[in-house]
């Protein structure tokens, strides 16, 4: 079953909750009022989104990497951190991803190297709708591919990169493509230059990418979230796959990569995780795991470094 697909059942079990939680405050008479009801029934399953959101934060707390001073929140900070990847975990989850499909996207005459998108556990194409207007602005070709099956292992994916870099290559008559990777979408670019190489790469931008596991992936399903996994405390070990993945990489194959990594990641945890020795590592503070695809001052500093990228 597809990202697209479950996201879709769960909405449909969220409406007919509410639904029913609507009929009985109105059957046991606690409102007469159908349109009360049902905007009861609505902030009920808000309420209990945003719950989830708080725990996913709560839970990274508990293996969370020392915060640096100059990424500390005050109450107000945190109040916009919670917030901004509340309202991006219900719009990507509710809408963008529950309506994407993969696009490809050619700007014919462009002088930018095309750009290919990976998302990251769990979701598809759809988590780069705020990406995509600004590549679209810039006259950037680019593609976002859906990595399925959803649970899958990572390197079942590889075929889907493989034939999206060739496409990109072909209509744009490009040599070479540079990936934008989200989370898992970030181990799926380092698994393909693995087996590939890396002679259709410019570069590689990962974004809150577990590169030394997490550990919420323990709690996870699928072979992808199992090669995620991270163990806690001072003998912290990441899986097998994460560490046979970091012994195939030399120092020119990290020279490739630049990750951007937030100190308020709620769900790679320690957050320290998404730092790659031998790659540039962009700290940003005051961001969740979700929001890092929307927030402006991610999307501008990736905007900004991907025309460094075009000049070279």
């Amino acid at each position: 079953m597809s990202a697209r697909r479950i996201l879709r059942s769960i909405l449909l079990l969220q409406a007919v909750f509410a639904l029913a939680a609507a009929s009985a405050l109105v059957h046991f008479q606690l409102t007469d009022s159908w349109p009360l009801a049902l905007a009861a029934s609505l902030a009920l399953v808000l309420l209990v989104r945003a719950a989830i959101t708080a725990n996913n934060f709560v839970m990274t707390a508990r293996h969370a990497s020392p915060t640096p001073p100059d990424f500390r929140l005050g109450l107000g900070g945190l109040a916009r951190l919670f917030g901004e990847e509340f309202m991006a975990t219900m719009l990507h989850s509710s809408w963008f991803m529950a309506t994407a499909r993969a696009r490809e996207r050619i700007h014919p005459g462009s002088t930018a190297p095309p750009v290919l998108l990976l998302h990251g556990y769990g979701c598809n194409s759809g988590y780069w709708a705020q990406l995509t207007p600004l590549l679209d602005a810039a006259h950037i070709s680019h593609a976002a591919v859906d990595l399925e099956p959803v649970l899958g292992a990572i390197d079942d994916y590889l075929h889907i990169v493989e034939r999206a870099v060739a496409s990109l290559c072909t209509k744009t008559n490009a040599s070479k493509v540079v990936i934008v990777a989200h989370s898992m979408g970030g181990l799926v670019a380092r698994a393909y230059i693995r087996t590939h190489g890396a002679q259709s790469i410019v570069h590689v931008f990962t974004m809150g990418t577990p590169h030394h596991g997490t550990c919420l992936a323990n709690m996870g399903v699928g072979r992808n979230a199992a090669q995620m996994r991270r163990t806690h405390g001072a003998d912290a070990r990441e899986s097998a796959w994460l560490r046979e993945l970091a012994l195939s990489e030399g120092a020119e194959t990290r020279a490739l990569f630049t990750s951007f990594f937030t100190h308020h990641d709620n769900i790679v945890t320690p957050q320290t995780s998404s730092q790659l020795p031998g790659a540039r590592n962009i700290a940003f503070g005051g961001v969740g795991h979700v929001a890092m695809g929307r927030n402006r001052r991610v999307l501008e500093r990736l905007m900004a470094e991907l025309a460094i990228v075009a000049t070279r």
